[in-house]
């Protein structure tokens, strides 16, 4: 029987939107699957060794707010200076509380599980990115690349 393949395409750079294709890669692998990411524009923010990633409030409306904020708190309440900072140091709180791994912990663990990480070549040669500030183990092409094993895929994600 031929191994299923999963094929992730991490585009967003925040903490909120990290968490998801570390996850599912990882699980996936776990499941005996052959697993792939193909981190392009915020998305390779996740590669950096030391990611400085924040929540976006702002940008995901459905998420559920401390205290009930979401529904006495407007939402240009959380644009005021300090409340992105305020609402990311609350989520990795509650995160450390739950026992849920960070960030650098679930890539480690992917890296472990042989998830291969693919940098988009393209938007690192576009915004002058400096690959020194990445992680080790990550691989550069372009899309053309990644959709050879995407094409191939039993799965293909876009998160």
């Amino acid at each position: 029987m031929e191994q299923k393949k999963l094929a992730i395409i991490a585009t967003k750079g925040s903490l909120d939107w990290a968490y998801p294709p570390f996850i599912l890669a990882s699980t996936a692998a776990a499941l005996g699957y052959e697993v792939q990411i193909f981190f392009t524009f915020y998305g390779l923010q996740l590669l950096k060794k030391q990611p400085e990633l924040e929540v976006t409030p702002l940008g995901n409306p459905g998420m559920p707010m401390p205290m009930g904020m979401d529904k006495w708190f407007p939402v240009m309440g959380l644009a005021l200076p300090g409340m992105q900072g305020l609402m990311t140091s609350m989520m990795k709180q509650k995160m450390k509380d739950k026992g849920v791994a960070s960030i650098e912990e679930l890539r480690e663990l992917c890296q472990e599980a042989e998830v291969k990480f693919v940098a988009c070549q393209m938007t690192v040669d576009l915004f002058d990115l400096d690959t020194a500030d990445f992680i080790d183990g990550v691989e550069y092409a372009g899309a053309a690349a990644f959709f050879e094993f995407a094409g191939e895929s039993d799965i293909c994600l876009y998160v």
